[in-house]
This record gives structure tokens, sequence and C-alpha cells, in this order.
């Protein structure tokens, strides 16, 4: 097999798994996204996607990764939620991904949720209905990043084959 055959199904590759790791959480998705670009870029000798378009995408990836961390963030402290539910909300995702999408959908809200619960300490209405709103936000919260990262990811694939192409 040709080596520039090799490289370009090991560049679709690294994007494919990339766009899955915009959903999945335990996946650096945009960064697979641009090495992936990046390695075609290189297989080509840089004949068609040069300097300017691998700067504006590794620019696009390190944005990737502020709007990761920001996004979840942004919807765990709009509704106040405690360094335990945050801590909840990530162990929560990472126990959710052995159970497929129903446990990438649960898993950070109710992590997040026990989070709250625990550093309350209280099982009071008015506690597990603050400890459901946070549960919520941070919910909300990654599932922004997700759609901001997976919208990061095509405009970031769109600017490659428009310079491939031009």
């Amino acid at each position: 097999m040709d080596p520039t055959a090799l490289y370009y199904l090991l560049a679709a590759l690294l994007v494919l798994v990339g766009l899955a790791g915009t959903v999945l959480p335990a996946l650096p998705g945009v960064p697979l996204v641009f090495a992936g670009l990046l390695l075609a870029a290189w297989a080509d000798g840089f004949r068609h996607v040069g300097a300017p378009t691998l700067a504006v995408l590794a620019i696009l990836t390190a944005i990737s990764v502020a709007v990761d961390f920001w996004a979840t963030a942004h919807g765990a402290k709009r509704v106040g939620a405690s360094r335990l539910a945050m801590l909840g909300a990530a162990i929560g995702t990472l126990v959710g991904l052995f159970f497929a999408l129903p446990g990438l959908l649960l898993g950070p809200f109710l992590g997040a949720l026990a989070g709250e619960l625990l550093h309350r300490r209280s099982l009071r209405m008015h506690a597990v209905g603050h400890a459901t709103k946070v549960g919520v936000g941070t919910w909300f919260g990654i599932l922004l990043g997700i759609a901001l990262k997976l919208a990061l990811a095509f405009a970031m694939l769109g600017l490659f084959a428009l310079a491939w192409w031009l």
C-alpha cells in the first residue's frame, strides 16, 4: 500500500474519532480532528493547505478546549453549584461512559445531583430541589459545550475543505 494513502486513511480515522469525541467526553474531540487535518495537510506536502489555514485551525482547536471548560462551568455556576457538584458531574460523566447513550445523558446530571446533596448534607425538599436545579444546569452546560464543539469541528472541516479546493 502506498504510504501516502495510509496517511490519508489515518487522517480520516483521526477526524472520525475526533467527531465522536466531541460528543463522548472521554476523547479529546476537536484536538483529534485537528491532528487528522494536520496529518492530511502534511501527507500532501502542505501544497493545498498551508500554514495560515493550519494556524486558524489551531486557534479554533484552542477555542474548543476553552469552550468545553467554560460551558460546563457556566451551566453549573449559573445555578449555584458547589465544587462537589462539579466533581460529581465529572465522575458521573466518566461512569456514564459505561452505559452508552443513557449513561452519557444521565451520568453528569446524577453526579451533580449527588455532589450537591453531599455538599448540603441534607435531604430536605429545599436541598433536593436545589440539587436537582444544579444537576439540570450542569447537564445543560455540558450539552451547550457539545453543541459548540460540534460547530467548531464542522467549521474546521469546512475551512480545510475550502483551502484544499481553492
